[in-house]
């Protein structure tokens, strides 16, 4: 007995001792990320601001309206006008220079908070997280409560899958009235938005779309092989992920653009449904076929080291491995990225509302810089400058009733905006180094930017990564 209660306490200790350590961890991560808190940084109170002299890209319009004056106030374009009088305000010259709203990625994958400092480095100041764990209604609280530097932050719960794809990062839903009570959970707990993927049967599914319109809250769907493709075509779901996913399930891998055309027209018809190609991620697959040493590019270092290590590892060496098995496959995959922008250069031409995703953070699609790529591949699929920015911008305000003020700089939006040196309009490239970046009319100049992106590089918290997905796993499961 007596040895027994000693090795209890023994135990006990250890536990102790690792929960310590846990806490630990987590709070050095979080000293690491103070960078971002707005209450360190002298000039964040300040969200009013006239800018003038600036050339403004509304994207509401394809137009520039030179040499205007910008009134923001409480971090609200109040007026645009050629003259503007007000006292008492700082005034930022911006003589030669571009105004146009943040970009907006509608699919990435968040892992910490430096990831947040590292997409407003790039211009991106409204990010749509896909993939929801607790740590999010975290991070989405201090936005909202304006104590941290980020990206407008919304955020699906975690993902709703069937029962046979089984994974831990996979919420497997087993009947109809599980599906209901994840949807209530979910909203009642903060998330913005509800995420459908592999899986989930017609019953599930209908269960989870009639309790969506009962509580109010939009679906984001990674369409499901349970169901035919026409089926994710509700009025309730907002967006349809990945152009990859029109190849694998309705066309069944046959890139074939006498069958594509009925399945773009039935997504054209549905004109209450956004598509988020998110053809970066896709690429990314080729460029690891074509580069057995991407793993260790200087660029890998902005990952997350727990994805790096894990995700990033996994699907280079699947793809290694496809390729020394087969031959062709490289090949293969590059004639499906081909398709992919034949995808988009299709929705384009009968008007669905494209919008801009990367699908960032995980495999080696950089949180941030990806953002660049996807917008070039837009180009690439035919689209015009002004046309593959709204992707980021206006079309994007679309999707969500509750992005209705974000997108377009019109009085009253949000000044969710950048300051770039040459017109994007006709040089997309302007948009990756913004010279300023306001985020709810606070104002990041360049020096601040570079410094958020030096911070998210080569960072050193794996374990604290870890511990949040472990809650994760135990909260959510």
């Amino acid at each position: 007995m007596k040895i027994l209660k000693r090795l209890l306490k023994i135990v006990s200790i250890l536990l102790g001792l690792l929960v310590l350590t846990a806490l630990i961890a987590l709070w050095i991560d979080s000293a690491k990320t103070s960078y971002l808190n707005i209450k360190e940084n002298e000039l964040a109170n300040n969200d009013s601001f006239l800018i003038k002299d600036v050339n403004v890209i509304p994207m509401n319009r394809d137009t520039v309206l030179v040499n205007k004056m910008v009134y923001i106030k409480e971090g609200v374009i109040q007026k645009i006008a050629d003259t503007i009088e007000i006292n008492n305000i700082e005034i930022i010259d911006a003589k030669n220079k571009f105004l146009t709203p943040g970009l907006i990625d509608m699919h990435v994958h968040v892992w910490d908070r430096y990831e947040l400092g590292l997409y407003l480095s790039n211009g991106v100041t409204t990010v749509r997280n896909l993939w929801g764990m607790p740590m999010h209604l975290r991070i989405k609280e201090d936005v909202n409560n304006d104590k941290i530097f980020s990206p407008t932050f919304i955020t699906t719960g975690p993902k709703l899958t069937g029962l046979e794809f089984i994974g831990d990062d996979n919420l497997n839903l087993t009947s109809p009235d599980e599906g209901r009570e994840k949807v209530i959970s979910y909203k009642e707990r903060g998330y913005d938005l509800i995420k459908t993927y592999y899986g989930l049967d017609r019953e599930i599914f209908d269960a989870i779309i009639e309790q969506a319109e009962i509580s109010e809250i939009d679906i984001v769907a990674h369409p499901s092989q349970k169901v035919s493709f026409s089926y994710h075509l509700n009025p309730k779901i907002k967006s349809i992920e990945h152009a990859e996913e029109i190849v694998q399930q309705p066309l069944q891998f046959d890139l074939d653009t006498i069958k594509l055309e009925p399945i773009i027209d039935s997504i054209s018809r549905s004109n209450h449904t956004s598509y988020c190609p998110t053809i970066t991620v896709f690429n990314n697959i080729y460029q690891m076929m074509i580069n057995d040493s991407i793993l260790d590019s200087e660029t890998l270092g902005y990952m997350n080291p727990l994805i790096k290590k894990t995700d990033s590892k996994k699907q280079f060496e699947r793809w290694f491995k496809t390729k020394q098995n087969d031959a062709s496959s490289t090949n293969r995959i590059k004639k499906q990225h081909d398709f992919h922008i034949t995808i988009v250069k299709k929705l384009h031409e009968v008007g669905v509302n494209i919008i801009c995703g990367t699908d960032a953070g995980i495999g080696i699609t950089l949180p941030g810089f990806s953002i660049h790529q996807e917008l070039a591949f837009y180009k690439e699929a035919g689209l015009s400058n002004y046309e593959a920015l709204k992707t980021a911008t206006a079309n994007p305000s679309k999707t969500h009733n509750f992005m209705n003020s974000l997108g377009t700089i019109e009085e009253g939006k949000m000044a969710n905006l950048l300051i770039v040196n040459k017109n994007p309009l006709l040089e997309l490239s302007s948009l990756k180094k913004p010279s300023f970046v306001f985020i709810k009319g606070r104002k990041l100049d360049r020096k601040t930017l570079d410094y958020f992106g030096e911070k998210a590089k080569n960072r050193n918290n794996l374990i604290a990564t870890a511990l949040r997905y472990l809650e994760n796993l135990i909260v959510e499961k």
